[in-house]
């Protein structure tokens, strides 16, 4: 495939991409527990280990499977969405991410044992659970290479997803030289893209959004991530054109299609291209000043 087709495939898909990546992890752990389910069924009877009810491997599968697909893969998702490794933070932040996988597996082996002895009791069975302890070290342990398969998922596909839609860097200075423009404020960005790079005006911008360490920057159906933070962009762009709407939000006035006033003070901004941004209330006001200022304007001659 080549890359403008796969430039197209990834465009097409952006509507259905968080369908199909709930319908991945669905997928994923649906055959993941039926194959365990089967092979643990198979292997009891080989052994000539004592009776096992046919059901019982596929309450004990799906028991685990489920509280990961529910609860603990969208923790995940957010967590390494929220403080995500890199090579320049990696020594830093892995002890934080070992030291989650420590509550993570607490709560797997709780709500799976808890579903599990739910599932015995509707068929007048009850599940016996051993040594806690033993139970705890032994599921923390296979718990551990769980994890870690899931962040190698997570991280791959967004390497994925940053090399097929592009990434923004900002303009370095010249070896020599003074800048073609400035720096501090920069009229344009690079964006590398399946290996080419071009350049997009910051006045392009239509809005952008926080994630991580990252920062989405959207312009004519397309979003690259920018490594920076929110406040770090706000003051990299020319302030009487892009406002700070959300703590996560940053909007250029001209894409403002009007604003709906919500309760609690808020409000849901309506862009052109049909996107809907929160304002929260902090900065409502702010940006009812900034509205007002430019209508004030005069009308260039």
């Amino acid at each position: 495939m080549n890359r403008a087709a796969s430039s197209t495939l990834l465009n097409r898909s952006i509507p259905w991409r968080q369908s199909m990546e709930l319908l991945f992890w669905l997928l994923l752990v649906l055959i993941n527990c039926s194959g365990n389910a089967i092979t643990t069924w198979m292997d009891a009877n080989r052994s000539g280990a004592p009776s096992m009810e046919w059901w019982e491997p596929w309450v004990w599968e799906f028991s685990s499977g489920l509280v990961w697909l529910l609860l603990l893969v969208p923790a995940i998702v957010w967590f390494s969405r929220r403080w995500p490794l890199h090579l320049d933070n990696w020594r830093r932040r892995l002890p934080w991410y070992l030291l989650a996988s420590v509550p993570i597996s607490l709560l797997h082996v709780l709500a799976m044992f808890g579903l599990r002895m739910l599932a015995y009791a509707l068929v007048g069975e009850r599940y016996q659970v051993g040594s806690w302890l033993d139970e705890l070290l032994y599921e923390y342990l296979k718990d551990v290479r769980t994890y870690a398969a899931i962040l190698f998922c997570i991280d791959g596909y967004r390497f994925l997803l940053r090399r097929l839609q592009g990434e923004a860097q900002l303009l370095a200075e010249p070896d020599e030289g003074p800048p073609v423009e400035p720096i501090d404020h920069p009229e344009r960005l690079l964006v590398r893209k399946l290996g080419r790079d071009f350049l997009i005006a910051t006045a392009d911008i239509e809005w952008a959004q926080a994630a991580g360490n990252y920062v989405n920057l959207h312009l004519r159906g397309h979003d690259y991530p920018l490594r920076i933070t929110m406040a770090a962009l706000e003051q990299k762009l020319d302030a009487a054109c892009f406002v700070r709407v959300h703590r996560s939000w940053l909007i250029n006035l001209g894409h403002l299609v009007s604003i709906e006033p919500l309760e609690g003070g808020e409000a849901l901004l309506h862009m052109a291209d049909g996107k809907q941004v929160a304002c929260s209330r902090r900065y409502l006001a702010a940006l009812k000043s900034t509205l007002g200022r430019s209508k004030e304007e005069p009308a260039p001659e």
